[in-house]
């Protein structure tokens, strides 16, 4: 190794350590001398003496001023050996690297200049060091002196131009470095790495679409800096990238759709928006590509669909009209991923959310239902759930969904079981008068009248809740009077002595109906089977009368006032043609206190002709029978129609006696096992209109006070 003795004047080391930079300069434009003399000598020891010597003695040196000239005679060192100064690098650019946390912000600047007159020299031989002047740049391009900052802008833009013109620039191992680097939130950080991305991404010859998924993330959080300038740099580098996807076509759409996914749920409105405008690009571009991904993408739209946001609810039902088009039949779609998506938006608050899912669903069913039958487990909760939205249209559309499930028989019980069971207890109770008659007025839409409460008759016959058996089928009873999609039912009951039809469906019904006394009675005279009538309230001379009874007959007298019963009305004008009809409406007067509906039936009671009356009285029995009863006989066991009420009305009275004894509850109203009570004038108006509201059940009057 050459010695470091003599190679440099004392004049040039005095004047490398002075303080007035004239003298340093000339100083290192001495040692740029001295460097081209050796170099041309063909002397590498000695110059390499002299490098290790400027090193030690200035760069190294605690002096500030030393540090100062020790940097401007590196330079000088890089500039003197011209053409040859590869080899001597890694000797020069290091310590100028290590300047560049110098603590004075004037050495760092002159890092700045030496490093930008080194590598102005060495070009393609200074891409060696690209990583750690990238690193050294990142750091610099944030200090707190502006001054430093320009040099290290120009410094910037000098390797750029390098690193753009070379083909020795590796970019495999440059992104992963630049990707851990966008994770930053300094303002000129930021600035500094996304003029990196938009410069690399420029150059013809470098694939950055191959890169981005590495990049995606990161860009996509500059969106919500709070600099404006930040945001702008981000999304016309991400407009860039996405018109070179939109070009190329050869993106990883996989990878990128898993960023997009995550970024669209993000707070911030800017880059929730670019998300799904991607995602939707995407799903347009890619189609087969992104069918693995479809329950992940669904995900992120379908909450987007209610964002406050105008313009984000419409590029997301954009990005869902994309989804929905994907191919139809395709192994790659995750049907039960699809499904889990389509449960947690039904769960959502927001109506066009809730309304989307359940599109989706009925969009599965056309195309798959095979698959998902399968599956059911995934959204059935969560479609039930829907029942209970504040919104009439998710209801109604839930049951749509409901209803093409019960197409097949299987689904078909199901779904009445299900229903029954949503009203349970005392929300089930709650949704039951706010929805229950929507429900099965729909579900009678879709599916028929009968069959629908054929089916829940069916369900309910066997019900072991006997206060649930008896509130759902009043709530039903109700629903058979009033509403206009069951009318056809309606008339077939009033055939129901004369036709096999309306007696099957009569006693179809009676067997559930039988849980409840008023609606027990409400069959009858719809059926006109007004002897059976009379049976049923003759037997009360041995079954027990309690509250609950007296509430539903109240109620009873009640409805009998309403345009439902205009026709059993003005039957009463006939006794002698309907006499039965006159005995029931007398034992129901007889069963009740002395109360308004006493008042109300005796007075309608009056209305009938008392000579009729008198011819009523027949010697061959207490009860003379019409001859459309004698012609129900072959239609209808009465009496084992009879057995079965009783045997029903006396298990009802001992699971009441039951229940009051385990919970002291008082012989009254409030022993109701459902909360359906409510002011009897409210009841008379409404069904004097023609039937309830949308989607309420009425609840039964309280007994009139004596």
């Amino acid at each position: 190794m050459a010695s470091s003795e003599g190679l440099l004047p004392q004049s040039v080391l005095r004047a490398a350590g002075d303080k007035l930079y004239e003298r340093r300069k000339t100083a290192a434009l001495e040692v740029e001398q001295i460097v081209k003399s050796l170099d041309a000598q063909g002397n590498p020891p000695r110059i390499r003496a002299l490098v290790n010597k400027l090193v030690a003695d200035f760069a190294f040196s605690p002096q500030a001023n030393s540090r100062k000239g020790g940097l401007l005679c590196l330079a000088a060192t890089a500039v003197g050996l011209a053409d040859h100064n590869v080899e001597y690098l890694p000797l020069l650019v290091p310590p100028i690297l290590s300047s560049f946390t110098d603590q004075d912000s004037r050495v760092r600047y002159y890092a700045c200049e030496a490093l930008y007159n080194v590598a102005k020299v060495a070009r393609d031989g200074f891409i060696t060091f690209f990583n750690d002047v990238f690193d050294a740049l990142f750091r610099l391009c944030a200090d707190s002196e502006p001054n430093v900052q320009n040099a290290a802008q120009f410094l910037d833009n000098l390797v750029k131009d390098i690193v753009t013109a070379s083909s020795a620039f590796s970019i495999e191992d440059f992104v992963p470095r630049l990707r851990d680097c966008l994770t930053v939130t300094n303002p000129l950080q930021r600035q500094f790495l996304v003029s990196w991305v938009t410069v690399l991404a420029s150059v013809p010859d470098i694939d950055m679409i191959a890169y981005l998924p590495l990049l995606l993330g990161g860009l996509m959080d500059m969106l919500s800096d709070p600099n404006r300038e930040i945001r702008v740099a981000a999304q016309k580098a991400l407009q860039e990238f996405l018109i070179d996807v939109q070009t190329t076509k050869t993106a990883d759409f996989g990878a990128l759709a898993k960023i997009l996914v995550d970024r669209a749920k993000s707070k911030d409105e800017g880059t929730r928006l670019t998300a799904i405008r991607w995602l939707k690009d995407f799903v347009g571009l890619a189609r087969e590509q992104l069918l693995p991904h479809c329950a992940a993408i669904l995900g992120a739209v379908l909450p987007c669909i209610s964002h406050p946001n105008n313009d984000i609810a419409q590029v997301a039902r954009q990005a869902n009209q994309e989804l929905l088009s994907l191919p139809e039949s395709s192994e790659a779609l995750d049907t039960g991923g699809i499904l889990g998506t389509i449960s947690a938006a039904l769960s959502s608050e927001e109506e066009p959310t809730r309304l989307a899912a359940l599109h989706w669903i009925q969009t599965l069913l056309a195309r798959c239902r095979p698959q998902v039958e399968k599956q059911l487990d995934e959204v059935m909760p969560a479609l039930f759930d829907a029942l209970g939205a504040p919104s009439d249209r998710v209801v109604l559309e839930a049951l749509a969904v409901q209803a093409s499930l019960a197409a097949s028989p299987p689904h078909f019980r199901f779904l009445g079981a299900q229903l029954l069971n949503r009203f349970r207890g005392a929300g089930g109770g709650r949704l039951l008068q706010r929805r229950g008659v929507l429900v099965v007025r729909r579900l009678a839409a879709l599916l028929g009248a009968v069959p629908t409460l054929h089916l829940l008759s069916e369900l309910l016959e066997g019900e072991e809740d006997l206060p649930f058996a008896s509130a759902m089928v009043q709530a039903l009873n109700l629903i058979l009077l009033t509403v206009p999609e069951v009318r056809d039912m309606r008339e077939q009951l009033a055939e129901a002595t004369r036709s096999r039809e309306g007696a099957e469906l009569f006693e179809a019904l009676y067997r559930s109906w039988s849980h409840s006394v008023g609606a027990s009675l409400c069959l009858c005279f719809m059926a006109q089977a007004y002897t059976h009538a009379c049976d049923l309230i003759a037997a009360f001379s041995h079954l027990p009368l309690g509250v609950e009874v007296l509430v539903q007959v109240d109620r009873l007298v009640q409805l009998l006032e309403t345009p439902i019963f205009t026709r059993l009305r003005l039957q009463l004008l006939q006794p002698t043609r309907f006499p039965a009809l006159v005995r029931a409406m007398y034992g129901l007067l007889a069963l009740l206190p002395q109360s308004d509906a006493f008042r109300t039936l005796h007075a309608r009671l009056n209305s009938i002709p008392t000579l009729a009356l008198l011819q009523l009285e027949d010697p061959n029995g207490p009860l003379a029978t019409s001859k459309a009863s004698r012609e129900a006989k072959p239609l209808l066991d009465f009496p084992a129609l009879l057995q079965l009420f009783c045997e029903r009305q006396e298990m009802h009275a001992a699971d009441e006696e039951k229940r009051r004894g385990a919970s002291n509850e008082p012989d009254g109203d409030e022993a109701l096992p459902l909360q359906l009570r409510a002011n009897s004038q409210g009841l008379e108006a409404r069904l004097s209109a023609g039937s309830p509201g949308p989607g309420a059940i009425i609840p039964p009057a309280r007994p009139s006070s004596r």
